[in-house]
């Protein structure tokens, strides 16, 4: 895995597989770059993969405090050292609020925005507690029961059952990250800029992959935003929770593959 230094992180790492138009994948909490492991395959194939892990997370030290503005410039960092001057980001929950940041930030970087199971819109009050209750418990060593609640509600009731070993793995995997980057990032996700009035700006086309069993973002809550961008393309995954790309993984690529093509090819035979 290539690496570079940042202000964030002393060793950022980022996965670079493929070729072709870049496509870059941010993943979310509390997950690393592998949580695309079971699209890279398929995507791969047709264009140039950047899949960082943010820091503290993966194989990406973490070194004091960082806000979304950070990860953004995490993501803007990786694309300069690769000599990138325009991609697809696509961004799972968390990472959706980092690409929402750079798309902001950068806007003549990006060549089309996707939101897997993310939200534009900021905490309110009730989720803002929830998150701070949730500090309370990692910082007072409760970090394990907390993962092991937190996890298994990304998915379906149906998903639960039939991805039991996935999800126990990836509780390991959450309590394995350290408490500090635990917390800086729910402390990150509570500070985070609400973008809704960012998407009617934006003049690439905006992607929104909704699970239709999502307890973690419920669809309906995201609907009236689908549309306030110039171009969007709204997916409903039926009986699918948080987590398509281990709940519905081959239709999360090709919807994926559709919207780079789209964004890299049809845009340009019409510009």
């Amino acid at each position: 895995m290539p690496e570079i230094s940042t202000s964030a992180s002393s060793m950022l790492y980022y996965r670079k597989m493929g070729a072709g138009p870049v496509l870059v994948l941010l993943h979310g909490f509390p997950e690393n770059s592998t949580l695309w492991r079971n699209v890279w395959d398929k995507l791969s194939a047709s264009y140039t993969l950047i899949i960082p892990d943010f820091p503290g997370s993966g194989n990406s030290s973490f070194k004091e405090r960082l806000d979304m503005a950070d990860m953004a410039t995490c993501v803007y960092n990786i694309l300069i050292e690769e000599n990138i001057s325009r991609a697809v980001v696509a961004g799972h929950s968390m990472g959706g609020y980092a690409a929402l940041a750079f798309a902001a930030r950068h806007p003549e970087m990006v060549a089309g925005l996707s939101l897997v199971h993310s939200t534009p819109v900021a905490d309110d009050e009730e989720k803002r507690k929830t998150r701070i209750k949730s500090i309370e418990v990692i910082q007072k060593g409760g970090k394990r029961a907390f993962i092991s609640q937190m996890v298994p509600n990304l998915f379906s009731t149906d998903s639960k059952e039939k991805l039991s070993t996935l999800i126990d793995n990836l509780i390991e995997e959450g309590v394995a990250m350290s408490d500090e980057s635990l917390i800086n990032y729910y402390q990150a996700m509570l500070g985070r800029q609400d973008h809704t009035a960012s998407l009617e700006g934006f003049q690439f086309p905006v992607q929104w992959i909704l699970g239709t069993e999502d307890a973690i973002i419920p669809y309906k809550k995201i609907l009236m935003f689908c549309t306030r961008s110039a171009i969007n393309f709204v997916s409903f995954y039926r009986g699918c929770g948080h987590m398509s790309m281990y709940e519905a993984p081959e239709r999360l690529a090709t919807d994926l593959d559709d919207f780079v093509k789209y964004c890299c090819y049809n845009q340009e035979e019409h510009e």
